[in-house]
């Protein structure tokens, strides 16, 4: 599987021709209304098993309350009115983004597709690309890292611990997290970063940068400086899976916002 993806002549690419009309639309975000418009705007790729869209900041994925919007119900009433569907629609939650984060969601039209495609990520077959802005400059150019993130199911905080003793381990299930980097260009005060997800845990990419020093811009539950900005510099560039019904290796492309006033050239 391994060996596939890596022939892109093999691998079919999605991608939004449609760039983010720059960082003002980012910081408003988080008090727009969304709407169906929105999901239209998105859609990175669909046919009848599969729906791919590009998360805007500033809107949950889903699990949220009964009088909020989530890119789910959205996506279900997307689906609903262009098909002209009765009833219930079903849309299984494949991957997802926290709240702050942009980039590519993958929802299953079928509860077929939602299962082979769960299996995916859960045997890890799937391949995960992100790209972050971060503070300072992170050193070295390419590395993998490899950490264990703690968390208090009571006050739901995560950490990375510096020491992991037994204590920690009994009482706070550390689970490794891994990932692999690559620089793509030094700013002034800011770092471009491509990132391959290994695992797939919580805020993983957030905590393992911020444990090197380099937070995500905007990201001050991890130690960036306050900004004024509703959503982080945070963004899931690309996604490649194998099709749930057709077994062809896809890849979905969704272009990353604009963080340009974040990325002053070196003097």
């Amino acid at each position: 599987m391994g060996d596939e993806r890596r022939r892109t002549d093999r691998i079919q690419t999605f991608s939004s021709a449609k760039k983010s009309k720059g960082s003002e639309k980012v910081a408003s975000s988080r008090s727009r209304v969304f709407t169906i418009d929105d999901v239209v705007k998105s859609v990175l790729y669909e046919d009848n098993h599969l729906l791919v869209l590009n998360k805007q900041v500033g809107i949950a994925t889903m699990g949220v309350s009964a009088d909020e919007v989530s890119l789910f119900t959205l996506a279900r009433q997307y689906v609903k009115v262009k098909y002209n569907k009765p009833g219930e629609v079903y849309l299984g939650v494949v991957s997802r983004l926290d709240l702050p984060v942009s980039g590519v969601v993958v929802f299953a039209r079928t509860s077929k597709a939602a299962s082979r495609l769960n299996e995916q990520f859960k045997n890890h077959s799937v391949q995960k690309t992100y790209r972050a802005l971060v503070e300072g400059t992170l050193r070295p150019k390419e590395a993998e890292l490899a950490d264990y993130i703690c968390e208090n199911k009571e006050t739901r905080q995560l950490w990375i611990p510096s020491k992991l003793t037994e204590a920690a381990k009994s009482r706070f299930s550390p689970k490794e997290a891994r990932l692999r980097y690559r620089v793509l260009e030094y700013f002034s005060n800011t770092t471009l970063v491509e990132i391959e997800l290994l695992t797939g845990r919580k805020h993983q990419i957030r905590l393992q940068l911020a444990n090197q020093g380099v937070p995500i811009i905007g990201d001050g539950k991890y130690g960036a400086k306050p900004v004024e900005q509703s959503g982080i510099c945070l963004h899931a560039y690309k996604l490649a899976i194998t099709h749930p019904t057709t077994r062809e290796l896809i890849e979905f492309i969704a272009p990353p916002p604009n963080w340009k006033r974040w990325e002053k050239k070196q003097r």
